[in-house]
């Protein structure tokens, strides 16, 4: 009614403006007559607009074509005139009223074009299957300003909900529309069911309510749908192939590794039985020789089966620490007495500050790494090349705690930028170096599982042909 009453209002004020005030002839009203149309179908619209051009054009004839203040018209001329104002006036309102109509329609595009862009994004933001499918109702909500959404798959049973409420969007329903692969759509309720359709294949349903969206919209939402969660699924699918593919690698790697690290020792074992067996009266010093070979080699099968054992406990958890507040220098003196036969060709200088604080540890577990790294270190280190065992306390604060940092320096070949980040993996081997040093791998995964479980870090530096330099944090009791 707005729009009827300042209609008339405009009639009124340029009917008086140019007939008590300017004067003006009966083309100049006409044309201001007309501009009043326009502006009033471009405001309000359509009836408005051919409501004014009605009442225009009684005023127009009773106070600007003769006989002046009367309805009657005397000349023909005066007919025709009126005539071609009132369709002049009604056709431009029907101009002006479809060029409104049509200017809201593209605001609207292209506000949906933004949010099926905006909602394209989000269906970017996961490569889960389940969770996006939990959060695809959700963003639709948010995206598109319905009152709540609701998709389900052919695939599964489950029908994934914006919100606890099922307001009016049943399982029935979804399933329905996946089934038969058309739209169907409830005016009254303003509830509509899309099919997700990717090329000519339905992959489920999707339902909204509470919304005024067209349906060339709705269905550019269910293709989008369709075709993120078909992706999602490719993920998931190419990421379990992945991981089949990396586990079947990993055992490939793991029987090689176990099978040429237990041969090793069984040959050895073999060799010394055989020849104890073929000579049995063989010197004293020659027996106590082979005896100590297959002493040596079952000692070394022995660690092979403890350390797999044990990669597989840290890998499940299942190991379990007994921490104690210690000085660590006792924990490094043990393990280097349990090194003292490998360790005769290196020297070890130990630069361990007196007041170095004590610090919270398993201190058998803190031993076990420490035998692994300067193991390796005499290992892969020249013989007569020194071994430098340090610890320091830093300032850096990890987790609210301060830490003490144990390095172990040696003066073997170094470790490449690419492989360094490799080394603390299981079963991995340095490229230059698997076959002249035995080993299985698993010696710097044990150490950084345990050393992560005290809640440190296990890292290296290293320059080729110059050493490494192998260091872990603990924290400070």
């Amino acid at each position: 009614m707005i729009g009827y009453g300042i209609a008339a209002l405009t009639v009124a004020g340029i009917t008086l403006a140019g007939y008590v005030w300017l004067h003006l002839n009966a083309t100049t009203m006409a044309l201001v007559f007309l501009l009043g149309v326009l502006a009033i179908s471009t405001l309000y619209g359509l009836r408005q607009a051919v409501f004014m051009s009605v009442i225009a054009a009684l005023a127009f004839n009773y106070y600007f074509l003769p006989p002046i203040g009367s309805l009657a018209i005397s000349d023909p001329q005066n007919w025709v005139a009126l005539f071609a104002f009132l369709v002049t006036a009604v056709a431009a309102s029907e101009l002006a009223a479809r060029a409104r109509r049509e200017g809201r329609e593209a605001v609207e595009r292209r506000r949906e074009l933004e949010r099926l862009y905006g909602f394209s994004q989000l269906l970017l933001s996961s490569d889960n299957a389940a969770e996006l499918l939990n959060f695809i109702p959700r963003f639709m909500v948010e995206s598109f300003n319905v009152r709540s959404a609701a998709i389900a798959l052919s695939t599964r049973a489950d029908v994934y909900r914006s919100g606890p409420m099922i307001d009016g969007l049943e399982a029935h329903d979804l399933q329905l529309v996946a089934l038969r692969g058309e739209p169907h759509f409830d005016g009254a309720g303003q509830i509509a069911f899309m099919p997700l359709r990717i090329g000519m294949r339905v992959v489920g349903g999707m339902g909204v309510s509470g919304s005024r969206l067209s349906r060339q919209t709705l269905e550019a939402i269910g293709s989008l749908v369709a075709i993120a969660v078909e992706r999602a699924s490719a993920f998931d699918k190419l990421s379990r192939a992945e991981a089949s593919r990396e586990s079947e690698q990993l055992r490939s790697v793991l029987l090689d590794s176990v099978t040429h690290e237990f041969r090793t020792p069984l040959t050895a074992i073999k060799a010394s039985v055989t020849s104890l067996l073929s000579s049995p009266n063989q010197s004293s010093e020659a027996t106590c020789e082979f005896l100590t070979v297959i002493n040596e080699e079952c000692d070394r099968l022995n660690r092979l089966v403890g350390e797999a054992a044990e990669m597989a406990q840290l890998d499940a958890n299942k190991v379990e620490f007994r921490f104690a507040i210690a000085p660590v220098r006792p924990t490094i003196d043990a393990a280097l007495e349990d090194l003292k036969q490998l360790l005769v060709q290196h020297p070890v200088d130990i630069r361990i500050p007196d007041d170095l604080p004590p610090i919270r540890m398993d201190a058998p577990r803190i031993k076990e790494v420490l035998v692994h790294l300067l193991e390796n270190a005499a290992k892969y280190s020249p013989a007569g090349a020194p071994i430098r065992i340090t610890a320091e306390a830093r300032d850096t604060i990890t987790n609210k705690a301060r830490m003490v940092t144990i390095s172990i320096a040696d003066r073997g070949p170094g470790i490449d930028d690419f492989e360094q980040s490799l080394v603390f993996e299981k079963f991995y081997r340095g490229r230059n170096q698997r076959v002249q040093v035995h080993g299985t791998g698993m010696g710097l995964a044990i150490c950084k599982a345990i050393v992560e479980a005290h809640g440190g870090r296990l890292g290296l530096t290293s320059q080729l042909a110059h050493g490494s330099v192998f260091y872990f944090t603990l924290p400070m009791g």
